[in-house]
This record gives C-alpha cells, structure tokens and sequence, in this order.
C-alpha cells in the first residue's frame, strides 16, 4: 500500500516517515511512501543511489540515538513529470496523500484560493500542473473516473489544515468547469492534523560524519494530532504515538499560537540582536523573557480546556528550544513571515484585543519583523519571502521611527486593519 507525499523535506523524513516506519516494524505491514518534489531535483537526484535511504539522527537534551531509514520508494520530480504525479495519484495501490510544503504551497489569499496565483493561473490554462492544487486536482479527476477511495492528509502549520486544501480544490476545479464534487464528497476525506517536531536543515558537518548525502537530524519530542475522518485504510501511526481524535482544532492552536508564535517572534528578535541558532536565542535572558510574555499572552486567549496545563505546555517548550544538540538556526524560520504571522501573532493578537487585554508581548513581535525586514533590505540582503523585495522596500521607506511607528507599519503590510490594541497596564 502507498502513501504519496508532496514536500519531501527534512520535516516529513523525520516525521510523518518516521511514523510509518516505525507501525511497519511493529506490526509487519507493508506502507510505503513515494515523494513529490514540487520544486527542485537536488535532493530526489542525491538520494536516488543511496534507494531513498537515510539516516535519521535524533538528538536528546542527554544523548544522540541514529536510525536507518528505508520508507520510501521513489520521489518524483513533478515539473519534470506531472503526468506521473497524476497518475500515481490516481492509482489504486495509492490510499494516503500527505502534505508537508509549508504555507506558500498553498497559493492562499484571505479569501481562499488565488486564482491569480501565477501558479494557479497558469495550471488552469495547463494540461500539465505544478502546483500543489493543480495536481492533486488532476490526480483526483482521474481518480474519480474508477471511485477509489483516498484520505488526504495535510501536515503544514494553517488552521484547519486539510479542510483549507479541500476548499482550494473546490474552488481550482470550478474555475476549471470539473465538477467532481459527488465523488470527493462520497469517497474522499480530508483529515485535518497538528505536527510537532523541531527538524533543522541539514549541515554539512552531518553528512560528513555520517557519510551519506542526505541525513536528516531532528529532537526527540515529536507529536502527531490527527482528525479520526479516514476513507482507507492508514498505518498504525497511533501505535508509535500519533493520537486520532475527533477535534485536532484546541491541539493546533495551542500549537500556532504558542510554539509557532514564540519561534517567529524569537527569529526575529534574535537576528536583529545577532543571534543565529534558536539555542542561543533562548540563552538571552532578555529574549527568553520577552518570549515567555509571549506565550504567556497567547496562552490567555486559548479555549479554556488548554489553559490550565499552559504552565507545562510553555516549560517544556522553554527545554526544547534550549536543547544545545539541535542547531536550528534563526534564518530557517524566518523564512516566509508574510504568510506566517497572520496566524501565529495576529489571531491571538485579536483574540487578545477583543477581550479587551493589553496586546504589547504580540505589538514587539510585529515590530521585531518589521525591524527585520529593515535591515535585509539595508543589507542588500535576499527576503525568502512570497513579498520578500516589497516588504524590505516598504520597511526602510517607513523609517525608524519608534516602536508605534514599526507596529503601524507591520500591521499595515499584514493587512491588518484593526490598528494597535489595548495599551499594557503601568
């Protein structure tokens, strides 16, 4: 049985393959996973004489454990050929899609999906897709020719992570004039999840002790919340500790809000205070302050059944983050703010401002980035972001001119109309 996979990142060879390994050992099954690189070969072309396999290296506070790897299959190059993607989609061996290609992949606006999307816009006028949306919307066409059913998994940090994809099916198949809305209504479900496992980029260090071209190095806490709303079969991922539920909503926004919060707040702050790995961002007093508010705040606004265990959820995160064997560096999640901060710093900012708390600890995020963004574009510095050249042109054009000042701005670029919230109490 397969599982096909869009994203075959560091994040899903120590994740979601991990899981499915690890129920294949233990109770004799035989999953596979074949990947999909949306954008690049490099690492399909490196592992390609290795078949796939790799090294795991988990990294505890107090040791270091390694782990052969040898999930997957095959990974396909989709701009090389989509045809193959489609059909391997529409295949009936296939009976899980998983997802892991960060918020970009998505081709999202506030209102759904980007039909002007220069991906988008150009898989509707195309027999031969490359975005996400558009070859899961052709392998589902096809797949509705034989009514074989899928369960399509999302693992990327967005609320309502699978039903958000879903809907940005929907809206590219309209657009096209397909309607096989019967068949995905009867045959195929969208399970929504929350992942949690701090994977950093491989090193060069890495390769070399471990003499192979692809290792992936990742903590030992992992987490693994998943909608129980399948149309097949699935691994036994909860025997290796994933947990199925009815409602994965209260576990991912604690997650967006505190973890995903505190890591973008602490990307920004910590480069603009010249820090590069997240460990020794935390080991500023400081910084480490400043991100405890944070999650702190966020934690305020949570539904009420997480806030009584928050005090444990931040102290652990607090441990994690300072782990000194995990070299994430600072750069890696800084990566696409535009995107991210909507929801890891204004929806709690919200929820904060209509309570009618004080929004400071979520204000100093914005401005940290704003500040950030500053200083790439004084630097001469590339922005990997979808607005990257815009939003470094936008915030050296505002002038440091206070915090205000930064905080108008930033919100102003994240489109967000509500202004500054309540004032924190002096």
């Amino acid at each position: 049985m397969r599982i096909l996979h869009f994203g075959i990142g560091n994040f899903h060879r120590a994740h979601q393959a991990w899981y499915t390994q690890d129920a294949n050992r233990r109770t004799g099954s035989v999953w596979r996973i074949t990947s999909v690189s949306l954008r690049h070969p490099d690492l399909r072309d490196r592992l390609r004489g290795v078949g796939f396999r790799y090294t795991l290296r988990i990294l505890g506070p107090d040791g270091v454990r390694d782990t052969a790897m040898a999930v997957h299959d095959d990974i396909l190059f989709a701009p090389e050929d989509p045809q193959a993607v489609i059909a391997c989609l529409a295949e009936g061996d296939t009976r899980i899609v998983t997802v892991t290609v960060t918020e970009k992949g998505y081709c999202l606006t506030g209102a759904g999906l980007d039909l002007d999307h220069p991906d988008i816009s150009a898989d509707l006028r195309s027999g031969a897709p490359r975005s996400l949306v558009g070859l899961l919307a052709a392998g589902l066409r096809a797949r509705a020719a034989t009514g074989q059913p899928l369960t399509v998994i999302s693992c990327d940090n967005l609320p309502d992570n699978s039903a958000t994809l879903k809907a940005a099916i929907e809206a590219f198949l309209a657009a096209q004039g397909h309607d096989i809305l019967a068949y995905l209504d009867k045959s195929v479900r969208f399970a929504n999840t929350m992942v949690d496992r701090i994977t950093p980029a491989t090193t060069e260090a890495l390769r070399t002790t471990l003499a192979e071209p692809e290792p992936v190095a990742t903590e030992a806490f992992s987490d693994w919340v998943i909608e129980d709303n399948f149309a097949t079969p699935i691994p036994d991922w909860a025997g290796s500790g994933a947990t199925i539920t009815a409602d994965v909503a209260p576990y991912e926004l604690r997650k967006l809000w505190l973890l995903n919060g505190a890591h973008s707040f602490l990307a920004y702050a910590g480069l603009n205070a010249g820090h590069a790995l997240v460990s020794d961002a935390v080991g500023d007093p400081a910084l480490a302050s400043a991100m405890g508010d944070l999650m702190r705040a966020a934690a305020a606004v949570l539904p009420a059944g997480l806030r009584q265990d928050a005090e444990d959820y931040i102290a652990a995160l607090l441990a994690r983050f300072a782990n000194p064997n995990i070299e994430h560096r600072l750069a890696q999640i800084a990566q696409d703010g535009s995107l991210k901060l909507p929801v890891r710093i204004l929806a709690p900012r919200r929820a904060r401002a209509a309570a009618g708390l004080d929004t400071a600890a979520h204000d100093r995020a914005i401005t940290e980035w704003v500040r950030f963004l500053r200083a790439a574009h004084v630097a001469q510095a590339p922005l990997n972001d979808p607005r990257g050249a815009a939003l470094g042109v936008a915030a050296a054009q505002g002038g440091a001119q206070g915090a205000l000042s930064d905080l108008a701005l930033g919100l102003a670029l994240l489109g967000e109309t509500g202004g500054a919230g309540p004032k924190a109490a002096r």
